[in-house]
């Protein structure tokens, strides 16, 4: 598969730097981590910078083979560190109105961040989410996956179709909620919920809707999911009213996807992305631990000065 920045010859950052992007939505995919997917590019770059000018025939292919052999060895460590967690634990977010994690065109390039599929994905095992990302989220054949994950092209395909039994069984909600109609929902949604509406709320909830929040053990955040339509409602409403003056809430898109972000006395409080279907939010992912509201801080800050940050 070619892609940018292949020409022998050039520069070796300007050809690392064209793929950048492309490494750290892989990484990104592969961890759930934005922090962890930054020190895979960073480590990737430095064993670039080691190679010889020239050596490489192919850069895009070598870059996401190193990317995905390190990313490989993280996921290895990735159960214990989950084990000793405090609470429930999700994906870091991660802004994607600037592209941040690549091109979101298709649903594939979209499910693969969403932050259902990256929960979902830490079922699979560090193999089957490393072919079916590359299959998936980035189109490489089948052939060029076993060549970059270094495996036969028939057990790659076993990898893939055994990730995807695994996923379906899971039931991955549909598809991203971008459109019109779910950034309006969303708006009645937070609405509702600073202004102590638990009617109005729990008419916007699925009667099964569950709320799982990531505080990382932060006082005053759930450690096991909320579920119930009435329950939920009633937790949001608790929390929201403990910042009654100066919290300001902005719609975002969040893993491809809209979102809110609430900030107090200038400080990100959390992240709250919402799965919408069939006019009703079925579930809530709340991020509100500190150090994994760092990497979407610096981008939110980046665009404090923009009309608008849902949508691209």
């Amino acid at each position: 598969m070619s892609q940018p920045g292949e020409q022998r010859g050039s520069a070796p950052v300007t050809a690392f730097e064209l793929q950048r992007p492309r490494l750290f939505g892989l990484a990104y995919r592969m961890l759930g981590s934005a922090a962890d997917a930054e020190d895979v590019v960073q480590d990737v770059f430095l064993r670039w910078h080691g190679t010889e000018p020239g050596s490489v025939e192919k850069p895009s292919a070598w870059l996401a083979k190193v990317a995905t052999n390190l990313c490989l060895n993280r996921l290895g460590s990735a159960p214990i560190r989950r084990e000793r967690y405090i609470g429930s634990w999700l994906p870091e977010p991660v802004l994607t109105s600037e592209g941040a994690l690549g091109p979101l065109e298709t649903a594939e390039q979209r499910d693969t961040v969403s932050l259902a599929f990256l929960v979902l994905a830490e079922r699979l095992t560090p193999g089957e989410r490393a072919v079916f990302v590359l299959r998936e989220a980035f189109g490489y054949s089948h052939r060029e996956v076993a060549e970059l994950v270094g495996l036969s092209e028939s057990n790659c395909r076993q990898l893939h179709s055994r990730a995807r039994k695994r996923l379906s069984a899971a039931r991955l909600p549909p598809s991203a909620n971008d459109d019109p109609e779910s950034r309006i929902l969303v708006d009645r949604f937070l609405a509702a919920a600073r202004g102590g509406d638990l009617a109005g709320l729990e008419r916007m909830l699925a009667e099964d809707v569950t709320a799982v929040a990531d505080g990382g053990g932060t006082p005053g955040v759930a450690r096991l999911p909320v579920r119930g339509a009435e329950k939920v409602a009633r937790y949001l409403t608790v929390v929201t009213s403990r910042y009654v003056e100066g919290l300001t809430v902005s719609v975002c898109e969040v893993n491809g996807t809209v979102a809110a972000a609430g900030w107090f006395a200038s400080r990100l409080l959390g992240v709250v992305v919402p799965d919408v279907a069939n006019g009703r939010i079925t579930n809530i992912h709340i991020l509100a631990n500190p150090g994994k509201l760092r990497f979407v801080g610096t981008q939110l800050a980046r665009l404090s000065h923009s009309e608008a940050p849902f949508g691209s």
